[in-house]
């Protein structure tokens, strides 16, 4: 599942020709010496293991705000590209994206994305506390889940770790945090409400309201859904689909919703059908979740 990852670790896939395992670490290598840069990991779906020939190799880059030297950042992507390549420095991409750079290394993508260590922190503390919020960032239609960050360095491989930073994070991210799976599971109160919502719009054939509401709602329920597997969620890319991969009885949730939001239509009667198809799908899936011990069992 592209934005997911189950609490037992597995160990990476290969990487793609041209970026092996050994390039990799000399990258992390040269990105640790740099100063402010704490710690270097392998993230996304490589890390995960559930990656596509062509995917990116994601590197998060976790360093100290006041101490990141950006221009020592661009010396080393040169050294890697051959070629003088743009560094975003923090908060240039977005208030949590932060910053990074796209890199061209033996012809594969090779993303490094900024991550600043207290920021970090918090949101691992707050995963372990059950706490969490979605923000507004470019490119996360239905929001930044904070505690995704958490979530990074549950699934991450460290590559270069030399104060043990990413290792002690992960000690307590690993089995996913009890409280936080309860808090995503109890968020799912708002369905009710969004659809009522949805049931407006419909009566004004404002289908692109009712869209978003719906699709809102749906994304709530898959949250929960992965939550109470234990699965870490850190893009919304792929998360309705991927309920049907967890490792736990999800029925027909994936296929069920992505028909009724391929098929909401336009009149409000087509409008209102769908609201209603949704409601009863969303509506088992909320009282499965609820009667379910954790982990869905």
């Amino acid at each position: 599942m592209a934005a997911a990852q189950p609490e037992v670790e597995n160990p990476p896939m290969p990487p793609h020709p041209g970026v092996t395992d050994d390039l990799l670490s000399r990258m992390a290598d040269d990105l640790i010496g740099i100063n402010g840069v704490s710690a270097v990991a392998l993230g996304g779906s490589r890390a995960r293991g559930d990656h596509a020939a062509d995917s990116d190799h994601d590197l998060g880059v976790h360093y100290r705000r006041d101490q990141l030297d950006v221009a020592g950042l661009a010396t080393v992507a040169e050294k890697w590209t051959g070629r003088p390549t743009p560094i975003a420095g923090p908060g240039q991409w977005g208030p949590w994206v932060d910053g990074g750079a796209w890199l061209r290394v033996a012809d594969s993508p090779v993303d490094w994305i900024l991550r600043e260590v207290d920021r970090v922190e918090e949101q691992v503390r707050r995963a372990i506390a059950g706490d969490f919020a979605f923000h507004t960032q470019p490119g996360h239609p239905l929001g930044f889940l904070d505690v995704s960050y958490a979530g990074e360095v549950a699934i991450a491989v460290p590559l270069a770790d030399p104060t043990s930073l990413l290792a002690r994070w992960k000690r307590h991210l690993n089995p996913y945090p009890d409280a936080l799976r309860a808090a995503l599971v109890a968020n799912t109160w708002q369905v009710e409400f969004v659809l009522g919502a949805a049931r407006k719009g419909a009566r004004r054939e404002d289908s692109a309201y009712v869209v978003l509401c719906c699709t809102h709602a749906a994304m709530m329920c898959a949250h929960a859904w992965c939550a109470q597997a234990g699965v870490w969620v850190t893009n919304e890319k792929g998360l309705i689909p991927g309920v049907a991969q967890l490792p736990v009885e999800t029925g027909t949730f994936s296929r069920d919703v992505q028909e009724i939001l391929g098929h909401l239509g336009s009149s409000g009667s087509e409008l209102h059908k769908g609201i209603d198809d949704l409601q009863d799908v969303l509506g088992a899936a909320i009282r499965h979740l609820s009667e379910s011990d954790p982990r869905g069992q």
